[in-house]
């Protein structure tokens, strides 16, 4: 939809039409009409939605969603001590309303018949639209004419109710728990926040089974519970009726982010600090194989792609997940994803990485290991193949006993294959959530004595000072030994490594494809780019 650059409104004039006026144009459907679409201007056709405040709540963030039609308001409700997310879209009067209803039910064919429909869907909706109006023979102005173009567009290319929250970069997760229960929304900043989006049975039950055909999956009283991607890459999982949840049909939604995070995002968040990255980038370039660990939304996986761009430029690199959420911005990159329950043909996390094997990656990167795949995950590390992976757990401890019993099985002298283990969790620090890396652990065989494997902790999270405590690496001198560096050629390589991060950092450069370009450029020329770091005077503590 058109986007311009106008601030979220306070109250603006929208008065009633009276019965009169309204009897008046209901006639005019009998003459036909002729409706000149301009763009829409906010200063020349006033603003399409008004808000004056919630009663008795502290408005403390107001952000545009979809200009110009919707924005939400962040209010505080100091009796009940917690957030509200309003949404805030164009408020319809009565002839707008019926308009609206009419217009659904004759829109909606003749969409489906329009070749253009896949390549412009705005530019087709809006010529439908006009065309039904001038067909009703009703007289109206631009302002009704872009709401009503809002909310067919809404319905037939959004995602209805929630549309609006979609379009927020700051909300990670949708959940519904039932008809007539208000919807809650996770917010990088007020954490869980309870909006004005409320569904009655009928209406959810709907929308979960449209949710379902738009991920290309049937669900039904038969097959109540299913998980999926849209095709925008936002995780769903759908529960229809009262079968496995009581109070009704319930969805959450865990968005796709459309710019991944790169590692510069994770040190503006301290999810990691400059030792730390640039220890993973030269175990990472040397071929060391890692397993991120954590809890539900401790940043798992955002933290694997993030250093994955770390990957040499010419590597060839083969992902596998279960749901779309990986995002490399690399040439030699292949991504594949499973197929569950489709003509009873299943291809699982196991078939793909069985066939993964065969297109000879030097880089495997599997989404979660949980069963059967791991077995061939670790058998890749023991021949040679560069591996990373997530999984559910707390604590090294936790990782190694998850991996070498049920489930999984993995037998304790291939899991010493493993290089790398990052713990991370969602903690609190200073009264906000954060995500931190508690442990960088290196694995470190098996004990001959007692026959465990053991491992050190090489960083970890100290919660009270928030920092990280560098405990030294024996990988390290692995690395150093194999690249024939002394040891002050290894300190220097970090140390450089270093200062191109922090150089990265102060320039700004989050973007993935312009990050993952200039370390790139660090991989071909290395001496170029200390030289223009040198020569922006970037220093970092030693």
């Amino acid at each position: 939809m058109s986007r311009q650059d106008t601030t979220p409104g306070d109250d603006a004039s929208n008065p009633l039409r009276d019965v009169r006026q309204w009897l008046s144009r209901t006639a005019e459907l009998l003459r036909g009409s002729t409706i000149p679409v301009q763009n829409y201007d906010p200063d020349k056709h006033g603003r399409l939605i008004s808000f004056s405040g919630l009663p008795g709540h502290e408005e403390i963030d107001r952000y545009w969603l979809n200009v110009p039609f919707s924005f939400v308001s962040i209010n505080f409700d100091p009796e009940n001590d917690k957030h509200i997310y309003h949404i805030v879209e164009p408020q319809l009067d009565e002839l707008e309303t019926e308009l609206l209803d009419r217009l659904t039910a004759d829109i909606r064919e003749p969409l489906l018949y329009r070749d253009d429909v896949a390549e412009d869907p705005e530019a087709a909706l809006r010529d439908e639209l006009k065309t039904r109006l001038e067909e009703y023979g009703v007289e109206i102005g631009m302002e009704t004419f872009f709401r009503l173009f809002y909310y067919l567009y809404r319905r037939f290319h959004g995602y209805g109710q929630i549309d609006p929250i979609m379009h927020d970069p700051h909300v990670e997760d949708i959940s519904c728990d039932g008809p007539n229960l208000p919807l809650f929304v996770y917010h990088d900043d007020y954490t869980d926040v309870e909006t004005n989006v409320v569904y009655d049975a009928q209406d959810l039950s709907n929308f979960v089974i449209q949710l379902a055909q738009r991920a290309g999956r049937h669900v039904s009283v038969s097959q109540p519970v299913v998980s999926a991607t849209l095709p925008d890459g936002s995780r769903i999982e759908l529960a229809l009726g009262e079968e496995v949840t009581p109070r009704g049909s319930a969805f959450t939604i865990r968005k796709y982010a459309d710019e991944p995070f790169t590692p510069i995002d994770l040190l503006e968040y301290g999810t990691f600090d400059l030792d730390m990255l640039a220890y993973l980038w030269l175990a990472i370039e040397n071929n060391r194989s890692l397993i991120f660990a954590g809890g539900t939304a401790a940043g798992k996986t955002t933290s694997m792609n993030a250093v994955s761009m770390f990957i040499p430029p010419r590597s060839k690199v083969l992902t596998i997940e279960d749901t779309r959420e990986l995002s490399l911005y690399h040439d030699n990159w292949l991504s594949s994803v499973t197929r569950e329950r489709l003509d009873d043909d299943d291809i699982t996390m196991y078939d793909l990485l069985r066939s993964a094997l065969r297109h000879r990656p030097e880089y495997i990167i599997v989404g979660e290991v949980r069963g059967e795949e791991a077995i061939t995950l670790f058998q890749a590390m023991n021949t040679g193949h560069t591996t990373f992976s997530t999984m559910h757990a707390d604590s090294v401890q936790t990782v190694i006993n998850r991996l070498e019993n049920e489930p999984i099985n993995v037998p304790r002298p291939m899991v010493q294959s493993l290089d790398i283990l990052c713990v991370q969790v969602l903690a609190r620090s200073e009264g906000e959530r954060v995500r931190r890396a508690k442990t960088l652990a290196e694995i470190e065989g098996i004990d001959q004595r007692t026959g465990e494997l053991d491992y050190s902790n090489t960083y970890s999270w100290q919660a009270t000072a928030d920092e990280f405590r560098d405990s030294g690496s024996e990988l390290m001198d692995e690395i150093r030994e194999e690249r024939g560096w002394s040891q002050s050629e290894l300190l220097t390589e970090l140390r450089n490594r270093r200062r191109f991060l922090k150089y990265l950092q102060e320039e700004g450069v989050n973007d993935y494809r312009r990050f993952t370009a200039m370390v790139n450029k660090y991989y071909a020329d290395q001496e170029e780019v200390l030289e223009t770091i040198d020569d922006s005077a970037v220093t970092i503590e030693t």
